[in-house]
């Protein structure tokens, strides 16, 4: 399990995680700045000049997820993680890629009012490095905003503490007894188990009557996707779509759908690729839209857009199968794709 405390910068996550270790038996404090710091190390200055936090890198996402799990694996018990995550798409990456591994998250939120906050954060002292302090003091003040502007998700997320008035031990405390309790339960979201292999996913594009496409925005990983799922052993594609689509937006569609493209995915670590059907669903009857109803463990939204807005969400392998599928709709075609690119 892992009890994750957010908060702004300088909320004090990391002295209540100290603390809460104490609490927790078998507890172990794991803080993601110390991947951030390695790959500070390890990556080119290029890449670490086109992002302005170690949070936007995708490597920094994927190796906090995977180290939690070594960590868990290799000492079993309880990791307490004081990390600040102000951005929605990135707790749905990380908790979602937990998920896959089968490891409950129970979100905790740090949140003194904002006078006290920035009391804190005037106050706080850093090592004896020139100019740490002003530079960390600056770096909290500059994320005031969008640590409140995040607080709508944050706090219908997680588990809320007011430590305006409370001490690091009395926080920690706070922590431990929601744990015990069952008061802070764990995260919703939900992703199925990491492939050990190839494996077959079928999509399912459904229309408006202006045929724009229904896109879905899944809370487990970033990017918009279309609606659809892995096909299970024995299960036929077309028939695996026309299930996602009930489990996904619970509408049921009467026919079997046109398939339009088969994509191959090659293998890109950590992904092992596979192939990806997308599948003609057709234009949903008026008054169809109304009746959407999302799992929200799994979708956070969706909408129709038209091809434009569609390559603005979608990941842009996603995009170029759409940009295809839309194509062989057109033709009332099948077209066979690799990586994206239509062949033979």
């Amino acid at each position: 399990m892992i009890v994750w405390i957010n908060g702004a910068f300088g909320a004090g996550k990391t002295t209540t995680a100290r603390e809460l270790i104490d609490l927790i038996p078998n507890s172990t404090l794991y803080d993601p700045e110390l991947i951030g710091a390695g790959l500070g190390w390890l990556l080119p200055q290029k890449r670490l000049a086109e992002v302005s936090d170690y949070q936007d890198l995708p490597i920094w996402r994927r190796l906090v997820v995977d180290t939690a799990a070594a960590l868990l694996a290799e000492l079993g018990g309880v990791l307490v993680v004081p990390m600040t995550l102000l951005r929605q798409e990135y707790r749905d990456e990380i908790f979602g890629g937990l998920a896959a591994r089968r490891i409950p998250v129970r979100h905790v939120l740090l949140s003194p009012d904002e006078t006290i906050l920035r009391e804190r954060i005037a106050t706080r002292e850093e090592p004896d490095i020139p100019d740490a302090e002003q530079r960390v003091r600056k770096w909290a003040y500059d994320h005031i905003e969008p640590y409140l502007a995040a607080l709508d998700w944050i706090t219908a997320d997680a588990h809320v503490i007011d430590t305006s008035r409370l001490d690091p031990q009395d926080t920690a405390q706070r922590i431990a007894d929601a744990v015990r309790t069952g008061e802070a339960t764990a995260c919703e979201i939900v992703q199925t188990p990491e492939p050990t292999a190839e494996t077959v996913a079928a999509g399912v594009l459904l229309f408006d009557e202006q045929d724009r496409v229904l896109l879905v925005d899944p809370t487990y990983k970033p990017g918009w996707e279309f609606p659809g799922g892995v096909v299970e052993r024995g299960e036929a594609p077309a028939r695996a779509g026309m299930r996602e689509v009930a489990e996904e937006l619970s509408i049921e569609l009467g026919e079997v759908p046109r398939l339009l493209v088969v994509d191959w995915e090659p293998p890109l670590p950590p992904g092992y690729g596979g192939l990806r059907l997308l599948f003609d669903g057709g234009r949903l009857p008026a008054g169809a839209a109304r009746r959407v109803e999302l799992p929200g463990s799994e979708l956070r939204g969706w909408r129709f857009v038209g091809e434009e807005e569609a390559a603005e969400l979608l990941p842009p392998r996603r995009y170029e199968r759409l940009r295809w599928a839309l194509r062989a709709r057109e033709l009332g075609t099948v077209l066979n794709l690799e990586a994206g690119i239509p062949v033979g």
